[in-house]
């Protein structure tokens, strides 16, 4: 899709499942399941979106997904499937040695798995070329997380990184390309971001896992992965309206099917309306 002279592009980097109770937090089972039906483990299958933006001359990656690092054991346990980001990436005529910044909006292993890869028993960065993007807040909470989230951060996605000179950590919002914004939402983590895509008058927003998937468009519908979910309910309430308001592209990260929609108010509550974006 292209909004003046941005341009960007939707790639399903793989799939993979987490318990429905979960993801759904105060949410009973008779209600969520209603929306996305649970497999025999209690498992719901979520996409992993991983944005492809050009702008400024820019090859911009959002997101990379959980990546090929995980062993057996873990692939079962997530039901993962993938990945194929590469793969996304060439039917755009794009190979790894041309990403030119990679934006992790938060460091939880299914956002940043691909961000590295093994090479001869070494992690080495999976785009070479690449300035990797972080808050700073969230990288080091990344490097001593705590019980709570511990499973969620995996090292080798993003430490060699920095050892390898290609990181770079921003504190505040941050406009890193023409039309293309990192904006601080906490609630899923403390410092975790938003991407938002402005050009030709029109404008998309990456709700990332503020709101993950469609049926998390109510209020109260809000992950139990969520270490901060009153903030998420504050942000929840300043950006829903904005963006149905003002007619944006919502985005969502881990939606299988509607991954792009307007969203329309009824009745105080925001329904998504569609929208193919390639």
């Amino acid at each position: 899709m292209k909004l003046g002279q941005l341009e960007f592009h939707v790639i399903v980097s793989g799939h993979f499942g987490l318990d429905g109770g979960a993801m759904f937090g105060v949410i009973p089972k008779p209600m969520w399941e209603k929306k996305v039906a649970p497999d025999a483990r209690n498992r719901i299958i979520l996409a992993m979106n991983s944005l492809l933006i050009r702008a400024g001359g820019k090859n911009i990656l959002v997101e990379t997904g959980a990546g090929d690092k995980m062993n057996d054991k873990a692939r079962d346990i997530y039901a993962l499937d993938g990945p194929r980001l590469v793969e996304g990436l060439r039917d755009y005529g794009l190979h790894p040695e041309e990403i030119d910044i990679v934006v992790n909006t938060h460091l939880h292993f299914d956002h940043c798995g691909g961000n590295t890869r093994v090479e001869k028993d070494k992690v080495v960065p999976a785009f070479p070329n690449a300035r990797y993007i972080v808050h700073k807040g969230e990288y080091e909470h990344g490097k001593n997380p705590n019980e709570r989230d511990r499973a969620s951060y995996i090292a080798d996605n993003y430490v060699p990184l920095e050892k390898a000179g290609k990181l770079s950590l921003i504190e505040d919002d941050r406009v890193i390309a023409p039309g293309v914004e990192l904006i601080r939402v906490p609630g899923h983590t403390a410092d975790m971001l938003c991407v938002k895509l402005q050009g030709g008058g029109k404008t998309a927003f990456l709700f990332d896992d503020l709101i993950p998937m469609t049926p998390h468009l109510g209020l109260a519908w809000i992950m139990g992965f969520d270490l901060y979910p009153m903030q998420t309910l504050e942000n929840k309430k300043k950006w829903l309206p904005v963006v149905a308001r003002e007619e944006w592209i919502a985005l969502f990260c881990h939606e299988p099917k509607t991954q792009a929609a307007y969203l329309r108010e009824r009745d105080g509550q925001y329904e998504p309306e569609p929208v193919k974006v390639d």
